[in-house]
């Protein structure tokens, strides 16, 4: 069953470490798996693993959390997961607990989704990754077969199999299965994907693993089967490349304000090609979020560590954060320099970007920052990010309940993040409410044409 490729995958330390209970479970239709870690990418891994007819136990260190997802309590917002959560917990096929002990040893398969934040120099703190391996092998009581969805360096697979030889007494196995789902559209990234990745230096384990994904790789093989160094560095090489192709635009769309071209004219014709391909050409402030910042910088210490200059991947950071602040200096050149103290400023969006509430790294808050620190009045709206920016600037922006509200007497508009309840408003509703009318489109989600012919002043990017 298995490729020569895939037999070079296997070590003689894998065959004596290799999961003797692959045998017995091969050919079963419902698996027992154990996610570790409730975030965004265990909730969404162990909800969509339910819906496919597995018995989900979800894990969490964080009781409070926990007690509210029994409660059917979401604590992010993801289109579609709420009412699957719902189903499945009615099921009985997802359950949500603290106890860690009595969930690994009621699974097959255990998969650790912690999270790993940078470090100050940019690497990957996989605290909560180690704590976690090390606590699977304080509690399991039986072979254990443990995968990361967690984003990890290059090795951290194995430095985890170095633990468990050290301490662990029961067969087992470490496998890396990284994670590609896009916030906002992440359930259906997870079950139609368009690739599962699986990295793996002990083939035996391949039948379960291909008997996990069946439901959601149906229609056509999607497993990609990989060592385990070369998954983990997968995942960030993917990042790296469409953080790159988000920068690589938004530096087009700055040259063509210096001469005269029209970024989204360019973007057509070059996307229509198909060795580029249209995804990820949309020029804007910059990107932002969980992942592309963080794993962006990881990487570039990953090469530094291994002494190889990622020169692109550096410019692609560098330009990014000044892409954050574009839209300032296009206010400060319209109403003058040190002008904006004291102005009301509509903000229209907070998260990183449409369909999340997620403000990690958020380019929209880059600038609230930067206008803050210019003594600007804040009035933003944002439909779901607000709660979670109210934890971090508390009282110094005003929440506006509608898109509308923001924009009384405002000297400005400026749209950070694009909804697309944002893309067809009411253009002269918007004229009379605001003192000025004037726009700082940073996603050009707005039609500049009709604005213009309003009477409005519009700014895009690259427009």
């Amino acid at each position: 069953m298995f490729s020569r490729s895939n037999e070079k995958l296997i070590s003689e330390t894998d065959i004596f470490y290799c999961p003797f209970f692959v045998t017995s479970l091969y050919g079963s239709s419902t698996m027992k798996i154990c996610i570790i870690g409730t975030g965004y990418v265990g909730l969404v891994t162990g909800t969509c693993f339910a819906e496919a007819g597995n018995d989900v136990i979800c894990v969490d260190v964080d009781p409070i959390k926990i007690d509210k997802l029994n409660q059917g309590i979401i604590p992010i917002f993801e289109l579609g997961l709420e009412p699957m959560v719902g189903f499945n917990q009615k099921e009985k096929r997802l359950q949500f607990t603290t106890h860690l002990e009595k969930a690994v040893n009621e699974s097959d398969i255990c998969f650790i989704a912690v999270g790993t934040p940078p470090n100050e120099d940019g690497s990957a703190d996989l605290t909560h990754v180690i704590d976690v391996a090390k606590n699977i092998i304080r509690l399991a009581k039986k072979e254990i077969m443990v995968g990361t969805k967690s984003t990890v360096p290059v090795g951290t697979g194995d430095m985890i199999e170095e633990l468990f030889k050290k301490e662990f007494k029961y067969p087992f196995t470490v496998f890396s299965n990284p994670e590609f789902l896009k916030e906002g559209d992440a359930i259906n990234d997870f079950m139609k994907p368009d690739r599962v990745v699986v990295g793996v230096n002990n083939p035996h384990i391949l039948p379960l693993l291909q008997e996990l994904y069946a439901p959601f790789t149906r229609q056509r093989d999607r497993l990609i089967v990989m060592n385990r160094r070369s998954a983990e560095l997968t995942k960030y090489a993917a990042n790296a490349m469409l953080a790159t192709r988000i920068s690589f635009m938004n530096e087009m769309a700055n040259l063509c304000e210096k001469v005269g071209a029209n970024i989204s004219d360019v973007r057509m014709g070059i996307g229509s090609d198909p060795r580029i391909g249209s995804a990820f050409l949309f020029p804007g402030i910059g990107y932002g979020g969980s992942c592309f910042p963080k794993d962006v910088k990881a990487i570039l210490k990953t090469a530094l560590d291994a002494r190889v200059n990622l020169s692109v991947i550096q410019a692609v950071e560098e330009a990014n954060k000044k892409q954050k602040t574009i839209l300032v200096e296009k206010m400060e050149k319209y109403f003058g320099p040190g002008k904006l103290k004291g102005l009301k400023i509509a903000f229209w969006g907070l998260a990183f970007k449409a369909k999340t509430d997620d403000i990690r790294e958020s380019s929209a808050l880059t600038l609230v920052e930067a206008l803050l620190q210019k003594g600007v009045e804040i009035h933003a709206f944002d439909p779901q990010a607000t709660d979670n920016v109210k934890k971090i600037y508390g009282d110094k922006i005003v929440y506006c309940k509608t898109n509308y509200d923001c924009l009384n007497q405002a000297s400005a508009l400026v749209v950070a993040t694009d909804w697309n309840e944002f893309r067809s408003p009411n253009y002269e509703k918007m004229k009379k409410l605001m003192k000025t009318q004037v726009i700082f489109d940073g996603r050009n989600v707005l039609n500049k044409t009709h604005l213009e012919k309003l009477g409005f002043v519009y700014y895009g990017v690259g427009l």
